[in-house]
């Protein structure tokens, strides 16, 4: 499989916002419950846990990651079926995602939003949001799931380059 780069980087009044979208033959009802189910989002992102409401925080299990850590991942904003907002603390910094989704015509498109203050390490992180994306396509449609070395190094040239335009 040779996946196609399909993120963007756009400038805002706070840094960056790395942008990735998919449609997925789905209506947004399902699509949501693939984002923010724990049984759904364990086949994609991994399973989380705890008491998740607007405000709090819930424990995630990175499932797809070496040595699959679990990381408190706090819920900023959460609007059935339409956008969650959710932020997160790591060695590698401060993350701030979002996700909106939008119908039309029996399709949902999904947009993932990594806001970022700097576009510094865009060559390791966005081909792991292609490689996600791809995973929840897969979830959704019971499909083969992709194997992350067809996203990473290959893709690092490309988001790299979005960060020097």
């Amino acid at each position: 499989m040779n996946p196609t780069p399909t993120g963007r980087l756009t400038p805002t009044a706070d840094g960056h916002d790395l942008v990735l979208t998919r449609t997925f033959r789905a209506p947004i009802d399902d699509v949501w419950a693939g984002v923010t189910e724990p049984e759904r989002t364990a086949r994609w992102f991994g399973p989380w846990e705890g008491d998740a409401a607007v405000g709090r925080t819930v424990k995630v299990r990175l499932a797809f990651e070496e040595s699959a850590p679990w990381c408190d991942v706090h819920i900023d904003a959460c609007e059935p079926p339409r956008r969650l907002a959710v932020s997160l603390s790591d060695e590698a910094g401060d993350w701030h995602i979002e996700l909106r989704l939008t119908a039309s015509g029996g399709t949902t498109e999904l947009q993932l939003i990594h806001h970022l203050k700097a576009p510094t390490g865009i060559g390791e992180i966005g081909p792991g949001w292609e490689y996600y994306l791809d995973l929840l396509r897969a979830s959704l449609d019971g499909t083969a799931r992709p194997d992350f070395d067809d996203y990473y190094p290959a893709q690092s040239d490309y988001f790299a380059s979005l960060a020097v335009r």
